[in-house]
């Protein structure tokens, strides 16, 4: 599993020009899945995101957690994660888990995350279109992989 991870002042996604979802301060992470991930790697990656400590403390120092900081969170499908552009113009994406697959880990990672605290926890549809609208702050953009 693949996190891209942008500290945010706000976050929506609108989806199917329909729902909107929103969050304030807090993170927006885009969720893309491979083979072979398992739900080892979501609760890793669960117990990292939400304890990963990206927030300015009392003395502008990056040394709190999402947790710490009381904020909130965006959970985003992104297949395109694991987009490969070596070859050609055309992205391939075989390295993206087949969508039946992705679609039941995503969702026990949303649960996992939905467990951690975090007291608002918003997420897209998979596989839906989606609009993500971000405001970021920093900007502080990270990416983890799973272990």
């Amino acid at each position: 599993m693949r996190l891209l991870i942008q500290r945010v002042k706000r976050a929506s996604v609108t989806i199917n020009s329909k729902e909107k979802r929103d969050i304030n301060h807090g993170m927006c992470v885009f969720v893309g899945v491979t083979h072979g991930d398992d739900t080892k790697c979501a609760d890793w990656l669960a117990d990292k995101l939400t304890g990963l400590r990206i927030f300015e403390d009392d003395e502008g120092k990056i040394n709190l957690s999402v947790k710490d900081v009381d904020g909130e969170i965006l959970l985003v499908s992104q297949f395109s994660l694991y987009a490969s552009c070596a070859k050609g113009r055309r992205p391939s994406f075989t390295d993206a888990a087949k969508p039946d697959e992705a679609e039941k880990l995503y969702d026990y990672f949303v649960e996992r995350v939905k467990l951690s605290g975090i007291k608002n926890v918003q997420c897209g549809e998979f596989g839906a279109d989606m609009i993500v609208e971000i405001i970021n702050d920093g900007p502080l953009t990270f990416i983890i992989d799973s272990i």
